[in-house]
């Protein structure tokens, strides 16, 4: 009978072990896969915080909370089971629609670059001061975020091809769960940041008061800065995904020259870690910009030929 029971505590602190090591394995896949949809999480939060802007301070909080539910029920009730039925029965698909997830963050980095070049945003910035309900702006917020979405859960399905149908399944659940809390309560402190800082000033206490002015002040700083972090890393995430995408796909070239840059700068003593990281980060960026700048002329151009189409059936009829 002890040695049932002596046998039994050893299988019981066999299979806790077990368990222990599967948790951890499915948090280390948790922080690669998140890590690796950083870039689209920083711009998720630097876009998002424009949709309550021109808002009523009051219900601010509350339309970004509808949004991180329905953000929420994107991610998992809608991409979660599509991505697990790709990986699963046709995961072949994942590189082509992670390369074309690739191509639209180049597109969207390039697309902003062109706007504050250009100054082709204005028309976007009008249109935000025009007074909306607030089911508007949350449906609009949330078909925003299931594009953003998706790329971030596929991105994270990527980086754990390798794990069997339940842990992808956790895991993406997770990383669906995390990324959402993070990217909106991030938002909601944007947002916030405004009044926090005014309710500081308003102190009598001399340091604090000046802490809330420059808060104040600070924010729109923070707002550019983000914004400008936010498409760089867009542009890096977008061309790193295609140019691995490329690689696996059959084509060698791009990926053996950015591979042979970093291994000219690996050796150096100290730093080739970092050199190594920063070649593939810009090769990265400028293979992003490159596609990225096609897409947008070829949409310039199919723009203007549209329109050019239009005035001539007006001057014709």
């Amino acid at each position: 009978m002890a040695g049932g029971l002596v046998a039994l505590l050893d299988d019981v602190a066999a299979l806790a072990r077990l368990a222990a090591a599967s948790i951890d394995d499915v948090g280390a896949a948790t922080s690669k896969a998140t890590a690796k949809a950083a870039g689209v999480v920083i711009d998720d939060a630097a876009v998002t915080p424009q949709y309550v802007r021109g808002l009523a301070a009051e219900r601010e909080l509350p339309i970004i909370k509808r949004i991180a539910i329905g953000s929420l029920r994107n991610k998992l009730i809608i991409i979660l089971p599509i991505a697990l039925l790709l990986s699963q029965f046709l995961p072949w698909l994942l590189t082509p629609i992670l390369m074309l997830g690739g191509c639209y963050l180049a597109y969207e980095a390039v697309h902003k670059i062109w706007g504050a070049v250009f100054g082709h945003g204005a028309h976007h910035e009008a249109a935000e001061d025009v007074p909306k309900d607030e089911d508007t702006v949350v449906s609009g917020a949330v078909r925003t975020d299931l594009i953003l979405s998706a790329e971030i859960m596929v991105i994270a399905l990527d980086t754990i091809a390798g794990e069997g149908f339940w842990s992808r399944l956790i895991i993406l659940a997770v990383v669906a769960v995390v990324i959402t809390i993070v990217v909106y309560g991030v938002v909601a402190l944007i947002v916030k940041m405004d009044d926090i800082g005014l309710q500081l000033a308003d102190t009598r206490s001399g340091v604090v008061e000046k802490f809330g002015r420059g808060l104040v002040k600070a924010m729109p700083k923070v707002m550019s800065v983000l914004s400008v972090v936010g498409t760089a890393a867009m542009l890096w995430v977008g061309g790193h995904i295609l140019l691995v995408g490329i690689d696996e796909l059959g084509f060698h070239p791009i990926y053996d020259v950015v591979h042979h840059g970093e291994e000219l700068v690996g050796d150096v003593a100290g730093i080739g870690g970092v050199l190594a990281w920063i070649v593939n980060t810009l090769a990265s960026a400028l293979l992003g910009l490159i596609v990225g700048a096609i897409i947008v002329a070829a949409q310039l151009g199919v723009s203007r030929l549209l329109k050019k189409r239009k005035r001539s059936t007006k001057a014709s009829s």
